[in-house]
């Protein structure tokens, strides 16, 4: 993954957790609970896949002479 993919999938999570709590603030706005929520699990779920990308690279390089 490029430095650049990463950069903004690091920043979604962030967001996801600033949207929850203006969420929370603004009366129990659930739409934008729903929403932060839905941006934690993609940013958490792009790192997975970034992370399985780099062990099939490594292991790649690995076997490959």
């Amino acid at each position: 993954m490029s430095t650049k993919d990463r950069a903004s999938n690091g920043a979604q999570d962030p967001k996801g957790r600033v949207t929850k709590a203006v969420g929370g603030i603004t009366i129990s706005n659930r739409d934008l609970q729903t929403k932060s929520t839905t941006d934690q699990v993609k940013a958490g779920m792009k790192g997975a896949v970034e992370n399985l990308e780099d062990a099939g690279y490594t292991v790649k390089d690995t076997v490959t002479p």
